[in-house]
């Protein structure tokens, strides 16, 4: 099959390779329709690694997808040949530990697409497990059903604040990430979100959504904004979706006694935090990787209407244009959310 592959850091290829065909009897057989540009995806491409996960060899790119089933294994019930499809990207080993405690996306077995050294869907065809695919509502476009993995991101982090309704949230970091757990936020109950970038370009995006507040900290201090908003209290939940390692020195200081700080975003180093501020105020730190049993959640917030992501999606691709896409993505420009490429763009 065609497949763009990264066949060494800052070297993308569009080039067949041998990848399997026939789905096993928990499986089904995906044609690629949409794929989404993860931030992930441009780390790989110009750093080659993040973290412990270096690319040793070629690999396929790409784990925000969307597609049509081609063909279905013997035990899979629930979907069939011509269902319109988003696939969760993690396959854990669903009799690990990690898996019967309800946290699979931290099980050090779990599978990724397009994390070394599995390859990615940015290919004709996938096979899948049936139970980490879902099916998409009539209402919900293969471009959107390509966003739910990266909303299943919001969604967890969402879950993990254990928002209460009437919640004030801080995000900080107006991004792909950003913007989905200030959306997310907003479905869980909070009141309004204040979300910070020093892009003015991304914070404009953001306001497009009632009830988020922009904030750029190079022209308005972040504490003082989030005082302003909430009496001198301070927001009920601070999310870190930058990976910014100044901010970890202040983010205690935008929550309120007895509030919570969710740190999303992966720093590029060791980071300092205040733990003073964060033990005078009893703040609760929780973490987020990737996400465990939201993804359907996410589609049906995205399907009721109540979540739009349509605005977020700045462009998309032919896959013969892949390589200048990514090219695109790895510029970073202030306007750009999310780059999708079309690999079958004559289905609709």
């Amino acid at each position: 099959m065609r497949a763009l592959v990264l066949e060494r850091k800052g070297e993308l290829r569009l080039r067949d390779i041998d990848l399997p065909q026939d789905p096993g009897p928990d499986d089904v057989r995906i044609k690629v329709h949409t794929v989404g540009i993860c931030g992930s995806d441009v780390h790989y491409y110009t750093h080659g690694a993040i973290g412990d996960y270096v690319v040793r060899a070629p690999m396929v790119l790409g784990h925000e997808g969307s597609g049509i089933i081609e063909a279905v294994g013997q035990n899979v019930q629930g979907l069939a040949v011509g269902d319109r499809v988003c696939m969760e990207p993690g396959i854990p080993d669903l009799s690990s530990r990690a898996s019967k405690l309800g946290i699979y996306n931290v099980d050090p077995a779990v599978s990724f697409w397009a994390t070394p050294p599995v390859h990615g869907i940015l290919t004709s065809h996938v096979i899948h497990p049936a139970a980490f695919t879902y099916k998409l509502p009539r209402s919900v476009s293969f471009a959107e059903g390509a966003m739910v993995e990266p909303f299943a991101v919001g969604m967890h982090a969402a879950a993990r604040a254990r928002i209460t309704p009437g919640d004030v949230a801080v995000v900080i970091g107006a991004g792909t990430i950003g913007i989905m757990v200030a959306l997310a936020a907003l479905a869980g109950g909070c009141s309004r979100v204040i979300i910070s970038d020093i892009s003015d370009a991304k914070l404009k995006i953001a306001a497009q959504y009632d009830g988020i507040i922009p904030v750029n900290p190079k022209t308005d201090d972040l504490v003082s904004a989030v005082n302003r908003e909430t009496g001198n209290w301070g927001a009920d939940v601070a999310f870190e979706a930058s990976g910014a390692p100044q901010v970890f020195e202040t983010i205690f200081k935008t929550v309120r006694p007895g509030g919570a700080v969710v740190l999303v975003g992966l720093p590029p180093k060791a980071v300092e935090l205040d733990v003073n501020a964060a033990i005078a105020r009893e703040v609760r730190i929780e973490t987020v990787f990737r996400y465990a049993n939201v993804f359907d959640r996410a589609l049906a917030l995205i399907a009721s209407g109540r979540v739009n992501l349509k605005p977020l999606i700045t462009r998309s691709y032919g896959f013969d244009q892949s390589i200048e896409a990514f090219k695109r993505a790895a510029e970073g420009r202030p306007a750009d959310i999310k780059l999708q490429i079309l690999m079958t763009p004559e289905v609709t």
